[in-house]
């Protein structure tokens, strides 16, 4: 390939010429999903870059005893030795990594990982650099046309709306110092001590958690936490054993058993509110019928998102069942909270509560390298699919998702449009969005076969806080909204 300049015209209309480099490429696989690239670019090329370098400082340089643009070109390569060596080396650069993504499918994941400042361009020879870069995986879109899926009828029942109206109420409800023994559905302040062959490895000098049959932390659950502490009075003490989830962030304690000793601080009983007209207008109801058809719509909107979380399984567990390339690890685990925070994000706009979020985040935690690699796996085929179908999503379909969001949560969608881009989570929908309407489009083509409704696991069974028996950050993708929230 011989160096051509070719035409191009700038912001004003203007032709202007833009050098096409002589490159060698050499692209090699490096492992699954990374590619080794090794680009030289000729002494021609250099040159050029160098001479246009030089042509431009001496038109702007200041030196003493000449005029602007009047300056020497020898005096202008002597004095600005090192100046113009970072500017070839920075212009090279962006011009070959530009020209590289034209020539090369290679569809890189994210940026290179190229240490520019490592690099130097010799006084005589070619300019070589070279990196590793994660693509995207090659493969074939599945057959996704007429796929059979099971659908079950979820139908919201009195039952489950009086269920519901009776958790909203409680955090209406006082909570009262309770001087007796502790009942399932109390809320307990506990001192926590995990410790791991003697060694300690986190202690919590107070937390708060109601009474319910599993503890569920970050790393670990402790089940039987409700028949642990029924009949404990104040200042007792229980102890436990917990197993660290096999894929906890802590490696060298996935899978041990780890102690855990519990002291019961305090206890509280909630008293829960009388149903009267200063609730009714603290909740922005005028009846209690209109709450509660306030509350079978979120019902329904939970029912929906079940079902399509039901149907979404199957799909993709049909599209990706050749999906058998590997990921990357280091891919994997950078994408872990990325994953997570997407699914915390459906679930808000599903109408979740703060406490159904959290402990789902704590299963997901628990399985991350898991279920990251999977959902790493239907992003990479649902993304193929949207772009064979031309599927898009557009400001208006992001502004319709803020304003349902805003409306199940109670708050503007001014303020929650602003949360969602403080906290990174606009590219986050955006993307959620478009895989949502790729299933919506493989549904669309499906045959559906009635199945018998799957029971729901017991609301009350699970109470999740966001601490971990390994001692790791607190942060949580279901609490950082709030604290944001807070904030403004």
């Amino acid at each position: 390939m011989s160096t051509a300049d070719t035409t191009a015209h700038d912001e004003h209309g203007e032709e202007e010429h833009v050098h096409k480099l002589n490159l060698q490429v050499d692209i090699k696989d490096a492992g699954p999903c990374l590619k080794h690239v090794r680009v030289t670019i000729p002494r021609k090329d250099i040159e050029h870059f160098y001479e246009h370098a030089v042509e431009d400082m001496s038109g702007s340089a200041a030196v003493p005893g000449f005029r602007p643009g009047k300056v020497p070109k020898a005096l202008v390569q002597k004095r600005f030795r090192g100046e113009l060596k970072d500017q070839v080396k920075q212009r090279l650069l962006v011009e070959s990594l530009e020209q590289l993504a034209e020539d090369n499918d290679l569809d890189p994941i994210n940026e290179p990982n190229l240490d520019v400042t490592a690099l130097d361009i010799p006084d005589e020879g070619d300019f070589e650099y070279e990196f590793d870069v994660e693509v995207r995986p090659d493969f074939e879109v599945p057959d996704y046309a007429g796929l059979k899926i099971e659908r079950p009828k979820v139908e919201v029942t009195d039952a489950q709306v009086d269920a519901y109206l009776d958790r909203f109420l409680s955090q209406y409800g006082q909570l009262t110092p309770h001087e007796g023994k502790a009942e399932a559905g109390d809320h307990l302040t506990l001192r926590a001590k995990f410790t791991h062959d003697g060694k300690t490895l986190h202690e919590i000098d107070e937390f708060t958690a109601r009474l319910r049959p599993v503890l569920r932390l970050r790393d670990a659950e402790l089940d039987g936490f409700q028949e642990l502490f029924a009949g404990a009075e104040i200042g007792e003490k229980r102890e436990a054993d917990l197993t660290v989830s096999p894929e906890a962030e802590t490696i060298e304690l996935r899978g041990e058993t780890v102690h855990a000793e519990l002291e019961l601080l305090d206890l509280k009983r909630l008293e829960r509110p009388e149903m009267n007209k200063t609730l009714l207008d603290r909740v922005g109801v005028e009846s209690e019928d209109e709450l509660k058809q306030n509350i079978r719509q979120t019902l329904e909107r939970q029912a929906v998102y079940r079902e399509r979380q039901f149907a979404r399984t199957q799909v993709l567990s049909k599209i990706t069942e050749s999906a058998n390339w590997d990921l990357p690890e280091s891919l994997v685990t950078r994408q872990v909270e990325n994953a997570l925070r997407r699914e915390m994000l459906e679930m808000q706009q599903a109408g979740f509560t703060i406490a159904d979020i959290r402990a789902r985040e704590n299963q997901i935690r628990q399985n991350a390298i898991t279920s990251t690699r999977q959902a790493l796996k239907e992003h990479f085929v649902l993304d193929k699919i949207a772009t064979k179908e031309e599927i898009e999503v557009g400001r208006q379909d992001i502004e319709q998702e803020i304003m349902l969001m805003a409306m199940q949560q109670g708050e503007s969608p001014r303020r929650l449009r602003a949360r969602l881009q403080k906290s990174g989570l606009i590219e986050n929908l955006e993307a959620q969005l478009r895989e949502r309407k790729a299933i919506d489009f493989i549904l669309s083509k499906a045959e559906f076969v009635d199945a018998p409704t799957k029971a729901d696991e017991p609301v009350d069974r699970i109470e999740a806080i966001p601490q971990s028996v390994c001692g790791l950050p607190v942060a949580t993708a279901a609490t950082d909204d709030e604290d944001e929230a807070d904030e403004e």
